[in-house]
């Protein structure tokens, strides 16, 4: 079991290394340009921010820190794509002026194997929760933004190496004919990744103000022949509180009473109470418990709520987890629907509120749900609403169904929490990944909401896409 982990870890330990080569590129060009002194004192920065970066960033990796997960995932597309290219033009990463560079993170290679064979002796030796926000946002915007700034050097690599290769075949290849003092290609794309990466950098640390931002958003949902005592029912909807990732109790309770401000009649909560285990919620117990609304609160859970992601000493003490963070919505008053129905009467017109365990129409995420077994006894109900957390789905099981249920509440995206999001206009990387990431999509008068989500995970912060208090109206 340990070999398997250590070479799963190998991979992204090697990317951040080559990570670290682009940007090393990227700042000597920039670094060129200085005088001597202040030259000096900018690599003295530069190296002393990159080491304690990466000595953070190695810590969380062999912690298994579910924050880092996505980078793991996502380093072994892009780590192959960076060493191809690289190693074919060993002329270029062995030059003399990169050997000091090598030489220290061999040194935190050494470092690390050590380390994994201490592995059990100092698996307890961080609680990310603790870490300041500010330290979280630094250490992933550096990352991404050299992500960035390495994905623009590769290109220039890719570039080259085919150059190199069409002079394996030719006598001479063509050169610019540029003046002596334009700036190469090579030049160029360089700067333009240190431009690149550095936009980025600033755009996430930018974004730390706002993880307590919440925008209520006002949704109109068109049912026909909908009945007078449903049109006017409020109903708010929040989804991926994510407890674990709050520093800021004053600023949750802020959230809490915009909700109220709402005066809702209904409040449903759709997954993803907190990041890994049930205790994280407590700080918190009493400022949710705080959500009242007339025909109460209903709630089911998300896929972070299973405790997934995180090793535990027992499979009981996972099972006692999932018990524990059931109890605490019963002790915040909510109603958590597993794969159940309740059905309500609102001033004489029935509504069947469906809760279903968390589904997922990929692979990427485990399954408990069961949306028959939730549907059952709902059937002579003409008006219903499923929660459902993942709002994949919707297109996996729901809208082609013979169910009819009008409106699917999901989460889970967050969408992605960077994007763009204004007048009407919306994007983020996740909808490469979700068809449904964030508002109202609509399928012959079946209607799915997905909520961007209340808090936070991994990023600190939001870009772009805040987070979220859905006030929901029929019309």
């Amino acid at each position: 079991m340990k070999t398997i982990y250590f070479l799963r870890m190998l991979v992204p330990i090697i990317f951040l290394v080559a990570l670290e080569y682009y940007a090393f590129q990227s700042f000597g060009a920039w670094a060129k340009t200085m005088r001597p002194p202040y030259k000096t004192i900018a690599w003295t920065f530069y190296f002393i921010f990159t080491i304690g970066v990466f000595a953070f960033l190695l810590a969380f990796l062999l912690l298994r820190n579910y924050d880092y997960q996505a980078l793991r995932t996502f380093s072994t597309v892009l780590i192959m794509a960076a060493l191809i290219t690289k190693m074919a033009m060993t002329f270029n990463i062995f030059a003399p002026s990169k050997y000091i560079l090598w030489y220290v993170y061999g040194i935190f290679l050494l470092g690390v194997i050590v380390y994994w064979f201490t592995f059990p002796l100092f698996r307890n030796i961080f609680d990310y929760s603790t870490l300041p926000a500010i330290y979280k946002v630094l250490i992933m915007a550096t990352v991404v933004a050299k992500m960035a700034m390495a994905f623009v050097l590769c290109l220039d690599d890719v570039r080259r190496l085919l150059q190199y290769i069409v002079t394996l075949f030719t006598s001479s290849i063509s050169q610019n004919n540029l003046p002596s003092k334009a700036i190469t290609r090579s030049e160029f794309m360089q700067k333009t990744s240190l431009l690149v990466g550095g936009v980025l950098f600033g755009t996430l640390i930018y974004g730390l103000r706002n993880r307590y931002n919440y925008k209520v958003q006002t949704v109109k949902v068109p049912v026909p022949n909908i009945p007078d005592a449903l049109k006017k029912l409020r109903i708010v909807q929040i989804s991926d509180i994510h407890s674990g990732s709050f520093t800021n109790a004053n600023a949750v309770q802020k959230g809490v009473e915009s909700i109220l401000a709402l005066q809702p009649d209904l409040i449903f909560f759709t997954g993803d109470l907190v990041n890994n285990e049930a205790k994280e919620m407590l700080p918190y117990i009493d400022i949710f418990g705080k959500l009242k609304a007339t025909y109460g609160v209903y709630s089911t859970l998300g896929n972070h709520d299973y405790g997934d992601y995180i090793p535990w000493d027992t499979p009981r003490a996972k099972v006692e987890n999932l018990n524990m963070l059931k109890d605490i919505h019963k002790q915040m008053g909510w109603n958590l629907l597993l794969n159940q129905n309740k059905i309500l009467d609102i001033n004489g017109t029935p509504l069947a509120i469906i809760g279903v365990e968390n589904i997922s129409g990929t692979r990427k995420f485990h399954s408990y749900g069961n949306l028959n077994q939730a549907y059952e006894g709902s059937q002579n109900i003409q008006h219903k609403i499923l929660l459902s957390h993942d709002p994949s789905h919707w297109d996996a099981e729901v809208n082609n169904s013979d169910k009819n249920i009008m409106l699917t509440l999901s989460g889970h995206t967050h969408g992605m929490q960077f994007g763009i999001d204004i007048a009407g206009f919306k994007w983020s990387p996740v909808q490469y990944v979700y068809k449904q990431w964030a508002g109202l999509y609509t399928k012959n008068n079946i209607h799915l909401y997905v909520n961007r989500g209340y808090g936070f995970l991994g990023y600190s912060g939001r870009v772009g896409i805040l987070p979220e208090i859905t006030a929901l109206k029929f019309v």
